[in-house]
Formats: C-alpha cells, sequence, structure tokens
C-alpha cells in the first residue's frame, strides 16, 4: 500500500512536470506525428490520466458511489432485495461518501449529547438505552463516542435490514472492543428490544417505506421524560399551511417549487421517498426541540444544494405545565401556541363570514365519548430540556425587516438606574431587551422576582438568550472570550455540546446560521457594529489610533481630557465626520436611531452641538480605564476586565450562575411590542419598568404612546417606578404620563459641554414617573 502511495506520488509529480514543460513536450510529439491537433490531443488525454490514476484512491469511493446511484436500476423486488442489492458494491466506502452526501451528522450527534447530558443530569439513575435505526455501518455510533462516550450507554442496538452494512457494522464494533453494543437484522418498523429509554434514527428515515409505522412504534416505546429522538436527514417541503407549523419547522424550511420537484423525483429513482408529508408527520408526532435546516453543497457548490434537517424531539406525553405556567401565567399570554394575538381591530371588510352549507342529509346523533379531540403539538418552547426565558412566538412581517441585531452593547447606563429604581428581590420588572447588559445588571445587584424583557427584533432577544445561556454553562474564561473580548476560535463546538440544551430552537438555528460572529470581532456585527468600524476607520486615517488606546489606558482624568482635547477631538468634531453623523440613513443603521427621535434632537440645536456636549465632560469625569466601560468599546472593539459591564466581572458572572442559575430564573423574553406584553399582564403585576428611550421612536401626538402609557398606568402597582431617557431636553411624551396620573419628574437635564448625566452622557435628559399611592 505505500508502495503504490509512493508510485502516485511521482506519477502525479511527473504530470505536474510535463505540464511545466508542456510546449517543448509538444514540439516534440508534432515533429513524430505531424500534426499540432494530435499533440495537443495527446497531452490533454495523457495529464487527464495522469491525474485520474494519481487520485485514484481518492475519487474512486465516488467513482462507485456514482456507478450504484445512477446507471445501475434496484427494479422493484422487496425492501430487503433492494437495499443488499443497492449497498453490496459499495458498503466499504459508504462512510466515506455519506459523511460528504448528507451533512449534519456530527451536528445531530453534538446536540443529542449535549441534551443526553442534561436528561442525565436530572434523572441520574435512569437506565441509558439507544436505539440506532437505521444505522448501517455503525459509523453514528463510532462518531458518537467523541461526543458521548459509548461506554456510558447501559446498550446500544443497531436496527438495519441490509446484511452488507451489518458486516460493517460488526467489524467495526469488534474492532473497538464495544460490549455493550448489539448488531439486530430486523425491519425498522417492528423491531423488539428487552428495553428502551433513548431512540435515535439518522439519516435513514426516508428509506424506511413504512415511515409512518415506524414513529408510531417509536413514540409507542418511548420514556415520555427522558426520551430522545433525534434525526438528520434529507427532506423537502413545501409552503407551511399554518404560522404555527412554521414556527415548529425553524427558519428557512421551505424549499423551492424547482428543487422540491427535482430531489423528489431523483431520490425516488433509488426507492427514496422525500415526500414532504414523512418529515410534518414526525413533527405532528413528536414535540420538537430543535430543529435545523440546511443545504447540503455537494459536488458543485451553490448549484447542487440539497436540503437536509437536523431534529431533536420528545414524546408529546412528557409533562409540559411548567412551561405552560411560565407562557401562560408568568408571560401574560392566553392560552395558545404562539405569539399573543395582535391586538389591532380588524375591518368589517376583512371579516369572512360563516360558510352555510344547509342542513345534513343524514342526521346522526354522535355520542360525547365518540368524539376525538386531537391536540396539535406544541411550540418548541414548551418541549424544550432549559428554562422558559424565551416566550414563543410567530413571525410576523415586522419581524423580517430585522435581518440581525440592532446593538450588540447597551448604550444606557445601569449604574445610574439603581439609584433611582429602589430595586429588591419581590419587585416585577418590565425593560427592553437590547442586548441584555442592563437587564443583567439588575439582576446581579437586587436579583428581582420577575425580569419582563421586550424587544420587536427577535435578533435581540437571540443575543440575550445566548448569554442566559452562556452563563448557565460555560465556565468565566470561555464566557469572557465570547463576551468581553469578543472571539472564541471554538464557539461552534461550545454551541453545539454545551450552551444548546438551554436555548430556544429559534435562538439556536440563529447563532448556527451566524456561527462566524465570535471568529474575530463580536462587537463589530450588527448594526452598531458599523458604528464601530467607522470610528476605527477615522481614527486610522487621521494616524490617531494609538492615540485612541492611549485614551483606554490613561492612568489619570487630566491625562485622558488633554489627550481628547488635543488628539480625539479634532478628528471626532471636523465638518466630514459631523456630516457623516447628520445623515439620516446612518443614524438609523449604525446608531440605531430612527427619525422621529433624530427630529427631536435637531429641534434642540445642532448635531455639532449635540456630539460636543455628550463627548466633552466625560474624560474629566470618569476613567475609561476603570470602569467607564462604554466608550473603550467603540475605540477597542472589545472590553477589558477592568472596564466592562457587571455581567461580564467575574463577580457578577458569579451571580448570576449561583445556585444553578437562580438569578437568571427571573427573565422571561417577549417577542413583542411593549403594549401587547403589557395588555397580557394582570394588573398590578409590575412594580418597576425601564423604557430607555423608546417612546422618543413615536411621532408627536401619537395614539400609540397614549394607549402604552394607559396600559403602564394600569399594569404598575401603586408606588411604581418608571425610568426613561429622551435625545429631547423636553420630550412631549411627559404631559401624556401626567395626563395618565403619574408625578414626573426630571432627574436630569444635559445644559451644555460642562457636566455628564452619566458615564453615557448621549441622552439630554432622564426621567423618573411615579404612580401615587391611593
Amino acid at each position: 500500500m505505500l508502495h503504490l502511495a509512493s508510485f502516485r506520488a511521482l506519477l502525479l509529480l511527473g504530470g505536474v512536470v510535463a505540464l511545466y514543460y508542456r510546449r517543448h513536450l509538444v514540439t516534440a510529439i508534432e515533429y513524430y506525428t505531424g500534426s499540432s491537433l494530435i499533440a495537443a490531443c495527446l497531452i490533454l488525454a495523457g495529464s487527464i490520466a495522469v491525474v485520474l490514476v494519481a487520485l485514484h484512491g481518492t475519487l474512486h469511493p465516488y467513482f462507485r458511489f456514482i456507478w450504484y446511484c445512477i446507471p445501475r436500476r434496484l427494479g422493484s423486488a422487496d425492501q430487503e432485495t433492494r437495499l443488499d442489492k443497492f449497498y453490496r458494491g459499495q458498503a466499504d466506502v459508504y462512510d466515506t461518501t455519506r459523511s460528504k452526501l448528507l451533512r449534519g451528522r456530527n451536528t445531530m450527534l453534538s446536540l443529542t449529547a449535549s441534551h443526553l447530558r442534561s436528561v442525565r443530569e436530572r434523572h441520574p439513575g435512569q437506565r441509558l438505552v439507544w436505539v440506532d435505526i437505521g444505522g448501517g455501518t455503525g459509523h453514528n455510533i463510532e462518531l458518537m463516542n467523541k461526543h458521548f462516550p459509548i461506554s456510558s450507554f447501559d446498550a446500544v442496538y443497531l436496527v438495519d435490514l441490509c446484511d452488507p452494512l451489518l458486516d460493517i457494522a460488526r467489524k467495526r464494533f469488534a474492532r473497538k472492543g464495544w460490549t455493550n453494543v448489539t448488531v439486530l437484522r430486523q425491519d425498522a418498523t417492528d423491531f423488539s428490544l428487552p428495553e428502551w429509554a433513548y431512540k435515535d434514527a439518522k439519516g435513514s428515515v426516508n428509506v424506511i417505506p413504512n415511515f409512518y409505522a415506524l414513529l408510531d412504534r417509536i413514540d409507542y416505546v418511548l420514556c415520555p421524560e427522558t426520551g430522545l429522538v433525534s434525526v438528520v436527514d434529507f427532506y423537502t417541503s413545501g409552503k407551511q399551511p399554518s404560522l404555527h407549523e412554521k414556527a415548529i419547522g425553524g427558519t428557512s424550511k421551505e424549499c423551492g417549487w424547482l428543487s422540491r420537484w427535482f430531489w423528489q423525483i431523483w431520490f425516488d429513482f433509488d426507492h427514496v421517498s422525500l415526500s414532504p408529508h414523512r418529515r410534518d408527520y414526525l413533527e405532528y408526532k413528536f414535540g420538537t426541540v430543535k430543529t435545523y435546516n440546511g443545504r447540503n453543497r455537494f459536488v458543485i457548490p451553490f448549484i447542487v444544494r440539497i436540503p437536509y434537517y437536523i431534529w431533536l424531539g420528545r414524546s408529546r406525553s412528557c409533562d409540559v405545565s411548567r412551561f405552560c405556567h411560565a407562557f401562560e401565567v408568568e408571560g401574560g399570554n392566553l392560552i395558545g401556541n404562539g405569539s399573543p394575538s395582535s391586538f389591532a381591530i380588524v375591518k368589517e371588510s376583512e371579516v369572512i363570514p360563516p360558510l352555510e352549507i344547509g342542513k345534513p342529509v343524514i342526521d346522526r346523533a354522535v355520542r360525547a365519548d365518540a368524539v376525538i379531540n386531537i391536540t396539535p403539538p406544541l411550540s418548541s418552547f414548551h418541549y424544550q430540556l432549559g428554562k422558559p426565558w424565551r416566550l414563543p412566538y410567530y413571525e410576523q412581517p415586522v419581524h423580517k425587516e430585522f435581518r440581525t441585531f440592532i446593538y450588540s452593547f447597551t448604550w444606557e447606563d445601569p449604574f445610574e438606574d439603581m439609584k433611582y429604581l429602589d430595586l429588591g428581590h419581590d419587585d416585577s420588572m418590565l425593560v427592553i431587551t437590547s442586548a441584555g447588559d442592563n437587564a443583567l445588571h439588575y439582576a446581579i445587584a437586587a436579583q428581582p422576582k420577575r425580569i419582563h424583557c421586550v424587544d420587536m427584533n427577535p435578533c435581540q432577544g437571540h443575543l440575550l438568550e445566548l448569554k442566559l445561556a452562556a452563563i448557565n454553562t460555560l465556565e468565566f474564561e470561555d464566557f469572557f472570550a465570547l463576551f468581553g473580548k469578543g472571539c472564541h476560535p471554538k464557539f461552534r463546538t461550545l454551541l453545539d455540546s454545551r450552551i444548546s440544551p438551554l436555548l430556544s430552537s429559534i435562538a439556536y438555528q440563529f447563532w448556527h446560521i451566524n456561527d462566524q460572529s465570535f471568529s474575530s470581532a463580536f462587537y463589530l456585527n450588527g448594526y452598531s457594529g458599523w458604528a464601530l468600524r467607522l470610528a476605527q476607520f477615522i481614527f486610522s486615517i487621521a494616524g490617531v489610533s494609538a492615540d485612541a488606546e492611549a485614551l483606554c489606558e490613561a492612568g489619570s482624568l487630566e491625562e485622558q481630557e488633554r489627550i481628547w482635547n488635543e488628539k480625539l477631538k479634532p478628528v471626532l468634531l471636523n465638518p466630514i465626520v459631523v456630516a457623516i453623523l447628520k445623515s439620516p440613513v446612518f443614524c438609523w443603521n449604525a446608531l440605531g436611531v430612527p427619525m422621529n427621535q433624530r427630529k427631536l434632537l435637531l429641534e434642540e440645536g445642532s448635531i455639532f452641538e449635540f456630539v460636543r456636549d455628550t463627548f466633552d465632560p466625560l474624560p474629566r469625569s470618569w476613567s475609561f480605564r476603570d470602569g467607564a466601560y462604554f466608550y473603550p468599546l467603540t475605540l477597542r472593539g472589545h472590553y477589558t476586565p477592568t472596564s466592562c459591564p457587571a455581567y461580564l466581572t467575574r463577580t457578577g458572572f458569579e451571580t448570576l450562575k449561583a445556585n444553578d442559575g437562580k438569578a437568571t430564573d427571573a427573565f422571561r423574553l417577549h417577542t413583542e411590542s411593549i403594549f401587547n406584553v403589557l395588555r397580557g399582564l394582570t394588573t398590578w403585576s409590575l412594580t418597576r419598568a425601564v423604557i430607555m428611550d423608546h417612546l422618543d421612536w413615536f411621532a408627536e401626538d401619537s395614539k400609540d404612546v397614549d394607549d402604552e402609557v394607559e396600559e403602564l398606568a394600569r399594569v404598575l402597582a401603586p408606588g411604581g417606578i418608571l425610568l426613561w431617557r429622551s435625545a429631547g431636553r423636553r420630550p412631549w411624551y411627559t404631559k401624556v404620563f401626567e395626563r395618565h396620573g403619574f408625578v414626573v419628574t426630571p432627574l436630569a437635564i444635559r445644559s451644555g459641554p460642562e457636566v455628564a448625566l452619566d458615564r453615557v452622557n448621549m441622552y439630554a435628559s432622564f426621567w423618573r414617573a411615579v404612580k401615587p399611592v391611593p
């Protein structure tokens, strides 16, 4: 074998040398043949032959795979005969070719292992049995050993009907010395085992003709509380008939009509069914825990894109009462499967009248005990193994407007909030999610009973959810690398193997798709990342990048002020930068400042004055090196251990992680408008609210503001405190709060560049409204 490999290497080297001297070679051949065309053809044919021979070992498995998949027909024999005929000539190259053809196996196994560990932590004495249905050569079991030791299982069963593949599996297990692994040659639809706990179907469910009987059997034997079902397979899918089914199926489930038509016909030649109904029945029969839809760029990337999916599920008979209570009671939603219904008034013209079909011809009396109530599966929120943080929602058109998160960091100072909130353990509060930094600060400082985080942008919820899950599953060093340094080379591994059990299905899909976010500089992602990139670019071309770093490391306020006045201020306050900051497009896409807030700001002064009043007092007021972490992040693109939010300090991290993350149990994440969330909450159920600059986004005298303040007045208990900030010194909506009975007090109003309101100083005013006690 070694000699053959050396020969191929020499042959390939010879081909390269011949290619280099091809002109001389063509001249010589042309001399003997008398034809330049014949010489060129001989050179081309020889080059191709050399390459094919040299790469024979690499390409041979794929040639065999193509031969058995395309030219050879299987006929109409029974399933067992077809399987043997199809795999007998390619069984020994099966693992090599299928790892490229069907992607997602390692991801599915890593996800399964992480969720399995979560189950074991809650049920340590439960007997652990794995059934690999349609496992073929046993490659899945060998791969699983990298994620979850096979020796940890009490028993592993491989069930398959194909002898050529099972022969490979038996040799593999004998070589590994696994005595707890048993190979069973059985039909998957009626397999028989002495014990049941964890069932796993990987990459083969479409090959099984009686797929529905198989799923019914798995559901029958699966342990309701500890059982898991895992699938990775090809699929096709059309448009989802309902928002509920779309939410369960996950992002990008729908296939285009051409892709759906082509792949169903292609796989049908080998008696493999890619009917959409197979996956639909899987998602109906079991409760979805995680799902991911991908496209396998096989052979020719971006052209040959075979749809595949990764899916984890549980029995629908498992106990979901804790999640129902979190959704329906704690989250303020009516009984249902998705996000709260829209409270917009439906036009009379849009109401569909009831269908009148007349009296039935046959009058049948239906007994009550004959009526079967078929309940559709609940959302993945209800079947998850983690904590009930992220309340389920249906994707609406407004959600699609947000391609990613706007804010990768929170731009309000939570230390100032804590001075006026008087926050305690018995408080329930509502906050805007943003990047979640301030909500985590409140949890560290006071550990309130409930923190409702609200944001219409789903991606902001994905970000806070990732932080909560990472706090509960990672060590501090890994956590700080992610959100302090903004870079972790093994984020994808951490996501699948550690973090995923505590993420909602939709959040997992988002971070799986965006797994490169932490490859270099996380805080340069999102809309706010453009502002950071612009700042770094401006400092670079102005030649003051070293001065920006020196400002962040200055040992005194005097040194900070000197660097600011002499080096950075002339750059940031020059006419070109001010002109960029004036742009409505840049204000929204980079700074997250909408048109109405920009208008409010400009009514009280110019952009130049606003920027000057914001930055001038900061260097002489707080140390950027030792605590004032907001602007060092924009200058560097990352935090440091001495200048970072509270949740990134070791003390804050350990406070949130202590007692199995008890402090994080307070969080409920809503992907909704504040108004709709408030409508779902009961009267006097909140004691505190922080709505940031949210009301700046509305047009003056907007009825939506009046409706929202009215709901705040209903939901806040007497003595309840509400805080907000504004880009205007005297925002118009303060009168709305007064009209609804609140006592409104300006806590700080910026009057010039002399004094900073807080460590951010980006807002012109800071307000408090208190609901009077009767």
